[in-house]
């Protein structure tokens, strides 16, 4: 085996990396935090616990896992779907939302006059182990 194949053998079995199954991972500490409706609807576990990005981090979470499960038809929020299920002020959800996009958080996506948020998969155990640790469930 030349060294180029060595060398591609070996990042293949030590650096790559595949998040998906990041959600069945990390299901039972998403759990602590996050339920979902038959509806599809996102219900965090003791709101009054988490600060407001953290609201916004663990319904996305929980977006993830109710499109997963066939029950939202996407992973994405509006600004309206978050201020409503999370008894949110625009005034509050928008600095925050900034926040989170400038620290790689959240994502956004402009549909015409419309912005979703989503989270990647890949954030998903980092968000709910910080979440973890602050509160010390």
């Amino acid at each position: 085996m030349d060294s180029k194949s060595q060398l591609r053998k070996k990042i293949l079995e030590e650096m790559t990396v595949d998040y998906s199954n990041s959600l069945e991972k990390n299901f039972d500490l998403a759990k602590q935090f996050v339920q979902i409706t038959k509806e599809g609807k996102v219900d965090l576990k003791e709101k009054e616990k988490f600060t407001g990005k953290d609201k916004i981090m663990l319904y996305l979470v929980g977006k993830l896992y109710a499109k997963e499960a066939g029950l939202a038809q996407t992973n994405s929020a509006t600004n309206k779907e978050l201020m409503d299920e999370l008894g949110m002020q625009k005034g509050s959800l928008l600095p925050w939302l900034k926040g989170l996009r400038d620290t790689n958080k959240v994502n956004q996506v402009k549909f015409g006059k419309s912005v979703q948020h989503s989270i990647q998969i890949s954030n998903v155990e980092r968000i709910l182990l910080s979440v973890q640790k602050k509160i010390k469930v």
